[in-house]
C-alpha cells in the first residue's frame, strides 16, 4: 500500500494544534462536499479529507501515525507496517470488521477508508487481545461506533460488518456520545458486541450537548442590510432572518431545531462575513466605490 500524508491533505503543519486542524477539515469538507461541489474528484477529495481528519483528530491514532511518519516514508512510497508497530494493538477489539464500525459509518455516502488507513489501524484492531492470535476465550468485544448525526436525529439504521457477516444496528434517535449500544451474540466467540457510541464527523454541523451549531456565510451587505436565508438542519432546510446590522460570530438560534430529547436541543446559526472576489471590472469598480463611501463616512466622523 501507499503512504499517505494526512497533514498534507488537510494542509496543515505537522505541528498543529487540534482547533486548527478542525477548522482545516470543516473547510475542506464544506469545499468538496458531493452535495455541493461540482469539481471533478471532489468525491474522492472529500473522502480523503475525512480519512486525514479521523487519523489526526484521535490523540492516539495521531500518535501512532506521527510514530510511523517519523520514519521517513513520503506520500506514494509503499509502505507496509512492520509487525510490532504500535505493540499493545490498536483500541483492544477482536473478531470483527473495525474498519467498517469505524470507517463505514462516518462520511457522506458510507464507503470504507483507504487500504492505507485499514493498514494502519484495522489490521492492528482485529489482531489485537490475546496471545499470538490463538483462541480467545468468550466475553464482550467492545468497539467505539462513529455514528452519522443523521442517524442520530432520525433514529434509523446503521449497517456494518462484524465478522464478515453485514448487520442492521438500530441507532436509537437522540442516542449520546459514551452510551452503549448492545449486540447479543455478536461479539467474539459468540459473546456480546457493546458498541460505544460516538459522534462521526460532518461537514455541516458541530455539536455541543444537544444542539447543533452550524456557521452560515454571509455576504456583506447580507449583514449590513439583513437577508433571508436559507439555513441548512438535520430535519431539512429552514428559512432563517438575518437581522441587519449583524456583525461576525452573531448566534442565532432554531429552536428545537438540534438533537432530539427532552427537552429537544436548538440549532445555533453563527454568522461568518465573506466577501466575494470581485471578477469582473464592474464589481472592481463597485469595491472602490465602497471603499470611497466609507472613507468619507469616517472623515466626517
Amino acid at each position: 500500500m501507499e503512504f499517505k500524508d494526512y497533514y498534507a491533505i488537510l494542509g496543515v503543519e505537522p505541528g498543529a494544534g487540534d482547533a486548527e486542524i478542525k477548522t482545516a477539515y470543516r473547510r475542506l469538507a464544506r469545499k468538496y462536499h458531493p452535495d455541493v461541489s461540482k469539481e471533478a474528484g471532489a468525491e474522492d477529495k472529500f473522502k480523503a479529507v475525512n480519512e486525514a481528519y479521523e487519523a489526526l483528530r484521535d490523540p492516539q491514532k495521531r500518535a501512532a501515525y506521527d510514530q510511523l511518519r517519523a520514519q521517513g516514508y513520503r506520500p506514494g512510497e509503499e509502505f507496509r507496517p512492520p509487525p510490532d508497530f504500535g505493540a499493545g494493538g490498536y483500541g483492544g477489539a477482536q473478531g470483527f470488521d473495525f474498519d467498517e464500525i469505524f470507517g463505514n459509518a462516518g462520511g457522506a455516502g458510507g464507503g470504507g477508508f483507504s487500504d492505507f488507513f485499514e493498514g494502519l489501524f484495522g489490521r492492528r484492531a482485529r489482531a489485537g487481545g490475546g496471545a499470538a492470535g490463538g483462541p480467545q476465550p468468550r466475553g464482550d468485544t467492545r468497539a467505539k461506533f462513529a455514528v452519522p448525526l443523521q442517524a442520530v436525529y432520525d433514529g434509523s439504521s446503521v449497517r456494518i460488518n462484524v465478522n464478515g457477516k453485514q448487520l442492521d444496528v438500530k441507532v436509537p434517535k437522540g442516542i449520546r456520545p459514551g452510551q452503549v449500544i448492545r449486540l447479543g451474540g455478536q461479539g467474539n466467540r459468540g459473546g456480546n458486541l457493546l458498541l460505544e457510541v460516538e459522534y462521526a464527523p460532518h461537514p455541516q454541523f458541530e455539536v455541543d450537548g444537544s444542539n447543533i451549531i452550524h456557521v452560515l456565510q454571509v455576504a456583506p451587505w447580507q449583514a449590513a442590510l439583513g437577508a433571508s436565508l436559507s439555513v441548512p438542519t438535520l430535519g431539512g432546510p429552514v428559512e432563517v432572518k438575518v437581522p441587519a446590522n449583524s456583525d461576525a460570530g452573531r448566534k442565532l438560534r432554531l429552536r428545537g431545531r438540534g438533537l432530539p430529547g427532552k427537552p429537544a436541543g436548538d440549532q445555533i446559526v453563527e454568522l461568518e462575513i465573506t466577501a466575494p472576489k470581485p471578477v469582473t471590472e464592474r464589481q472592481q469598480t463597485l469595491y472602490r466605490m465602497l471603499a470611497s463611501a466609507f472613507s468619507e463616512g469616517a472623515d466626517e466622523s
